[in-house]
């Protein structure tokens, strides 16, 4: 689940951390980027379960409205659809779900059910939702794509949302919308036939993306001084105190990607590091970090001191 683009955003978080605090401690920066990951998967199984707490939400109305005194014909008969939806139903039934949910306590919406409320209020105003409830038969196809919609349109990007998940965990925000295409990519993979047993997706797609996280980490650590000096030459017309320290940070881990990663081409490593740069620095920062890295790449390349092709 968590890709390549994921874990060097984590790595590069958890260096400015590291280096920000001074610390000679690498394993417990280490131990700090493993329960990084960890955060991040247990924000996958948060929002699977807050399909389910909005459904259960839908649930408990209709039975309040049944059990009013004089309750209205829309609540003594209601649509009682998205209540009953066939995915969630499976999902809530899920054996990989119920055994993380069993592991991680800490994993719940217990404390905020007016967040559960004012999204089952939004999902409800949308279009979509609708014209769902409004159609003669809907199929399990059907009930999973209204799910779909739901995390792509109305949790995604939420601000709600997001300032919930920063009270319980500060990388959360950022996570977010990664961690929502994972969620719909997930929907898409569920078959009713698979009943319970349907697979969620793991931590890592495999166990090489968990090394290559680790192996960068560590490199970068490990020969800090010498990134950094090389860093220091090509900014040497630059007030180099001036620099935004997330630029430096983000150099150091590109270029021990760029040295130590032979199987990963420059110009990628490169552009992933620009993104990280547009998204998590100051403006300038990604045209500033691609001619500072290109520069210093060029001058690996003349002195052979690279083990991979690189940016001609």
């Amino acid at each position: 689940m968590i890709n390549r683009t994921m874990i060097r955003i984590r790595v590069v978080q958890v260096l400015f951390a590291y280096f920000s605090s001074n610390t000679e401690n690498p394993k417990l920066g280490e131990k700090n980027l493993v329960n990084s990951f960890r955060d991040t998967y247990d924000l996958y199984f948060q929002l699977l379960l807050l399909a389910v707490e909005i459904t259960r939400l839908a649930q408990n109305k209709i039975e309040l409205g049944k059990s009013k005194y004089l309750p209205t014909q829309e609540e003594l008969y209601p649509n009682t659809r998205f209540a009953e939806n066939s995915f969630i139903q499976q999902l809530q039934d899920n054996i990989d779900l119920s055994f993380h949910l069993k592991e991680n306590k800490a994993i719940s919406w217990t404390d905020y059910p007016d967040v559960v409320a004012e999204l089952y209020k939004q999902i409800q105003q949308e279009d979509f939702y609708k014209a769902y409830m409004e159609a003669d038969v809907v199929s399990y196809a059907e009930d999973k794509a209204v799910w779909r919609k739901i995390f792509s349109k109305v949790i995604d990007n939420n601000p709600i949302v997001e300032e919930t998940l920063e009270n319980i965990n500060i990388y959360w925000p950022s996570d977010l919308s990664a961690v929502c295409s994972f969620v719909v990519k997930t929907i898409k993979r569920f078959d009713a036939e698979k009943g319970a047993n349907q697979e969620l997706l793991p931590m890592f797609a495999d166990h090489e993306d968990e090394e290559f996280a680790l192996h960068i980490f560590r490199d970068t650590i490990q020969n800090h001084d010498q990134y950094k000096a090389l860093i220091d030459e090509h900014t040497k017309n630059w007030d180099v105190d001036r620099l935004a320290f997330m630029d430096i940070v983000i150099m150091l881990v590109a270029l021990a990607e760029i040295m130590s990663v032979p199987t990963i081409p420059v110009n990628v490593t490169l552009n992933e590091y620009m993104e990280i740069a547009k998204e998590y620095s100051t403006e300038k920062s990604a045209a500033f970090i691609n001619g500072v890295l290109d520069d210093i790449v060029k001058r690996l390349k003349n002195e052979k001191k690279l083990m991979k092709a690189v940016l001609l």
